[in-house]
């Protein structure tokens, strides 16, 4: 009896064993499941990223979004939230077409000529050069008689005149009673940017805009003004262009009291490297920071140096400021919109770009969710090209009639593709970057004089960083805020079209 209550109790306890021993192994099994699924998605991570990198260094640089409407509905049909959604696209695009021939067929087409010559520019200043026959040629041939003018052949060339250097000398004339030989007097000075400089307004100018506008670096202007005569180092330049950005401060302040006052700003930044700053090293990463702003006509484009990317910046620059914010999604703006109550609009344009990149590691010759999503954007971007010249309130109006149900279904899409995708893949990332600037993206529903995009400012900042990279960096800090104020007034000029 004791024999068998013994074995049966060994025989419990081995399957008592046994049974540790399989849970533990299917804990095993689940720990291999979750690894692999983790280094599938980290080998598709580096897959992707590999992939963009090729096309980053290699593929075209434009983000314009060619695929058919047709091919999108027939090939990934299953993409489609519902049927309803699909008949409501197709509906929608026939709608369009529609407009669109209507539209091409009242608007003339303007086609430029290919081949032969741009016509000069009537504005430009005409110099005559009159060539005669000489004097043997103007008798006739026959009976010797003179020959008169009958009319002219009259052809024209552009011209250039070559940039010169010269030397203006200012002659202060004195004048003394010749009696008393006293109560002298002399003519004023002129006034000068630079008092104690021997630069010209005029030479200022032409630095700053070969710098600032054409990004020519100052040790090449240096070369060009050697080879006309005039040897101006390269730090004779610096300096110039330092001092004068500092004499542009009035001006600048006044342009930032008129840039608070407007209803909607635009915000962007982009890195730089200053090479000599306190407590930092050389390779640290700076930041130069762009405002655009105002009605047309009125705009002003404000350029601001800053050491971080920190979100003191935007509230230092913003001030009091509480109307309409546009910028893309960095999380820095966020202090200073609940300080002033701003009201905080993002952009689709960077949204767009999350689904480029993800239709780019896609396989070739697919469509998938990218391509959907890209559709739609597109769609939206369609009824802004048709209330581009329509007052705020009647883009409202259109917004709320065809770009609203737009979003709602591109919200009910992305409800359901956010469980179905990696978070770490491309087109994970730009769902949930879809997702987590949606309350900021959809503002433009709200108000007609909200854009779609932040593209006013990244086209404000483009000059710098096309500038950046011929100059590489700023060797100062005093330099990095005058490079700031003089592309602050150059942008300024060209948003109002100046010169």
């Amino acid at each position: 009896m004791k024999n068998a209550t013994a074995s049966a109790h060994d025989v419990s306890q081995l399957q008592r064993q046994v049974q540790a021993l399989e849970e533990e192994n299917a804990q095993l099994h689940r720990l291999m499941e979750k690894k692999e699924a983790q280094w599938e998605a980290a080998k598709q991570s580096l897959y992707e990223q590999f992939r963009l990198a090729l096309e980053r260094q290699f593929g075209p640089s434009t983000e314009k979004y060619g695929i058919q409407q047709g091919d999108l509905l027939i090939n990934e049909a299953e993409l489609a939230v519902d049927e309803e959604d699909s008949a409501a696209d197709d509906e929608a695009t026939e709608n369009a077409d529609a407009t669109s021939l209507a539209d091409n067929a009242t608007a003339p087409v303007k086609k430029r000529p290919r081949g032969g010559r741009v016509a000069l520019p009537p504005e430009l200043p005409r110099v005559e050069v009159v060539h005669e026959l000489n004097e043997a040629e103007r008798c006739c041939a026959q009976d010797g008689t003179e020959l008169k003018v009958i009319g002219e052949d009259v052809s024209e060339e552009l011209h250039v005149v070559p940039a010169r250097v010269e030397v203006i000398r200012h002659v202060r004339r004195k004048y003394a009673c010749p009696t008393c030989e006293e109560n002298v007097k002399t003519a004023p000075a002129p006034a000068k940017l630079l008092p104690k400089s021997n630069a010209s307004a005029t030479l200022l100018a032409y630095v700053a805009t070969a710098k600032y506008q054409d990004a020519l670096p100052l040790y090449r202007q240096s070369q060009i003004f050697a080879r006309h005569g005039a040897e101006i180092p390269r730090n004779t330049l610096a300096r110039w262009m330092v001092q004068a950005g500092e004499r542009l401060t009035p001006l600048i302040e006044t342009l930032r009291q008129h840039l608070l006052t407007a209803p909607l700003i635009h915000m962007d930044e982009t890195t730089l490297q200053v090479n000599q700053e306190e407590e930092r090293k050389a390779s640290a990463k700076s930041y130069m920071w762009v405002q655009r702003g105002g009605p047309p006509g009125q705009q002003v484009v404000l350029f601001g140096y800053a050491p971080s990317r920190a979100g003191s910046v935007p509230m230092r620059l913003l001030g009091h400021y509480a109307g309409c914010l546009v910028t893309d999604g960095y999380e820095g703006y966020a202090e200073v919109v609940r300080r002033n109550g701003i009201t905080h609009a993002g952009c689709w344009a960077h949204a767009r770009r999350k689904f480029i990149e993800a239709q780019k590691v896609q396989p070739a010759g697919k469509t998938g969710k990218a391509d959907w999503a890209l559709n739609q954007i597109s769609k939206l971007y369609g009824v802004e090209k048709q209330a581009k010249a329509l007052a705020p309130e009647a883009r409202q109006a259109l917004r709320e009639q065809k770009s609203r149900p737009l979003v709602a279904q591109l919200r009910t899409w992305l409800d359901k593709s956010l469980a179905q995708v990696l978070p770490k893949s491309a087109l994970g990332k730009a769902l949930h970057y879809l997702d987590s600037q949606w309350p900021r993206l959809t503002r433009f529903l709200e108000d007609g004089r909200i854009p779609l995009d932040n593209n006013l400012a990244e086209n404000a900042i483009r000059p710098f960083v096309v500038g950046r990279k011929n100059w590489l960096f700023s060797h100062t800090p005093s330099g990095a805020q005058a490079s700031a104020a003089i592309y602050s007034l150059i942008e300024t000029a060209k948003a109002n079209g100046l010169s």
